[in-house]
């Protein structure tokens, strides 16, 4: 989980960061488009022009 909160943070601008950059984050960390979003969601990133309703 640190790691993807690392990558979040990382990628984010202005506490965004896209849908399908995130979307590629959790393929590229073996991790489920859920855990992604919640950990977003305790950073306060928001995550933006979601393209398949996953987040």
């Amino acid at each position: 989980m640190e790691k993807l909160k690392q990558q979040l943070q990382e990628k984010a601008t202005d506490g965004r960061i896209s849908c399908a950059l995130a979307r590629k984050i959790a393929e590229d960390l073996g991790v489920s488009y859920r855990e992604v979003g919640k950990a977003a969601d305790e950073l306060r990133i928001k995550i933006t022009n979601c393209e398949l309703g996953c987040f």
